[in-house]
């Protein structure tokens, strides 16, 4: 199976599968690096991540706990197994979403997962209007995810409601199989920074469930014009001169702005995809169009003085 999609709009759940087979640990062919470049192919499987420092680090902890496990083993040593669950906290566009899914599939090569597929939900995927129907709800989310991440984003929604709200039962349910799971289920909470360290004050026993706690701070501009230029060639198009200095002189000004309403890598995204419609607009109306023109994109095309086209 190449890769697979479950879009529902409301009540969303996304399932990604990846081109993996359920896999036997023992089946599971896990090519080691020693030496000099241990960690090489993890830096390449994170190279398109600007940034996220310590994230990067803390996968080639895991890894390094994994392989050195291992050797453990073969001498007949002891050895613990990883608890892998994780929260992530960030403004919007800083790459949440996207590195849990990667994760996914890292972990999947790793051998810590069986399946290495990643499904995404949120609060009305796992809450119930009726009594019992929350926790049945939840269980049955756990079960799709088992061999792979449960994905709940702006996770804090389950908690907003009190006491007599049924999200606390989802949050009881997913408590107790992140110690159930037998080590083939990976969950992350994810959200708002502010949101997510009060919902893990509401929540006391949560917090030590969690031996990743995560932060994805906003982009700097230099990272964020980074990101462009990746869009930008990933897509095969060229930023030109003044539309880089167009851009770095906007996101100064967002930046700077304390009333920004500002999305980091989300807006890169939604600036390099208006600039590219912008272009073909431009384009249709020569005569000839030679391969540079159709590679450019111009101060022009970036059109940052139309923010709702962008939005």
């Amino acid at each position: 199976m190449a890769s697979q999609k479950i879009h529902q709009k409301n009540g969303q759940i996304n399932i990604v599968l990846h081109d993996n087979k359920v896999t036997k640990a023992e089946e599971h062919n896990n090519q080691h690096y020693h030496g000099k470049a241990p960690f090489a192919h993890i830096d390449q499987e994170l190279s398109s991540f600007v940034g996220m420092e310590s994230l990067k680090r803390k996968i080639k902890e895991i890894y390094a706990t994994i392989i050195i496990n291992e050797k453990r083993s073969q001498m007949g040593l002891s050895n613990t197994k990883q608890v892998l669950h994780m929260l992530f906290k960030g403004n919007p566009g800083t790459g949440k979403t996207t590195v849990a899914r990667k994760l996914a599939k890292i972990y999947f090569d790793m051998n810590l997962l069986s399946k290495g597929h990643f499904i995404e939900a949120e609060r009305a995927d796992l809450v119930g209007e009726y009594i019992g129907q929350t926790a049945q709800k939840t269980r049955s989310l756990i079960q799709k995810a088992m061999g792979g991440i449960l994905f709940i984003d702006e996770a804090y929604s389950l908690a907003r409601g009190g006491e007599r709200d049924f999200g606390k039962e989802a949050i009881d349910t997913l408590v107790k199989h992140m110690e159930d799971s037998g080590g083939d289920f990976v969950l992350i909470l994810a959200g708002y920074p502010y949101e997510m360290d009060r919902f893990l004050t509401l929540n006391p026993g949560l917090k030590s469930r969690f031996p990743f706690i995560l932060d994805f701070p906003d982009y700097e501009v230099d990272q964020l014009m980074e990101i462009a230029r990746q869009m930008a060639s990933d897509r095969e198009y060229k930023l030109s001169k003044d539309a880089e200095w167009k851009l770095r002189n906007f996101l100064y000004k967002q930046r700077n702005n304390p009333g920004r309403n500002f999305s980091n890598a989300r807006f890169i995204r939604n600036v390099m995809e208006h600039a590219i419609r912008m272009q073909a607009v431009r384009l249709l109306y020569k005569d000839s169009i030679s391969p540079d023109e159709l590679i450019l994109l111009t101060g022009n095309d970036l059109k940052l003085e139309d923010m709702d086209a962008i939005w």
